[in-house]
C-alpha cells in the first residue's frame, strides 16, 4: 500500500512540475515584459527632455538678467558723466 501511494504521489507531482506555462502565456509575459521597458524608457527620455528644458530656461533667464543688470550700469554711467564731482 505505501508503494502505491508513493507512485502515485510521484506521478502526481511530476504531473504538477511538467505542466508549465503555455506558449500562450509566454507570449503574454514578453509582451508585458516589453511594455515595460518601453514605458520606463519613454519617461527616461521625457524626464531627460524636461531636465534639458529646464536648465535651457534656466541659461536664459540667467542671461537676461545679466542683460539687465549690464544695461542698468551703463545708464548708471552716462548718468554719472556729465556731473563734476
Amino acid at each position: 500500500m505505501k508503494k502505491v501511494l508513493f507512485m502515485t504521489a510521484v506521478i502526481g507531482s511530476m504531473a504538477i512540475v511538467s505542466c508549465g506555462p503555455s506558449a500562450e502565456e509566454k507570449a503574454a509575459a514578453e509582451q508585458a515584459r516589453l511594455d515595460s521597458i518601453t514605458q520606463a524608457e519613454k519617461a527616461y527620455n521625457d524626464s531627460l527632455a524636461a531636465a534639458e528644458a529646464a536648465a535651457a530656461a534656466a541659461e536664459a533667464e540667467a542671461a537676461a538678467q545679466d542683460s539687465a543688470a549690464t544695461a542698468t550700469e551703463e545708464g548708471a554711467e552716462e548718468g554719472h558723466e556729465g556731473h563734476a564731482h
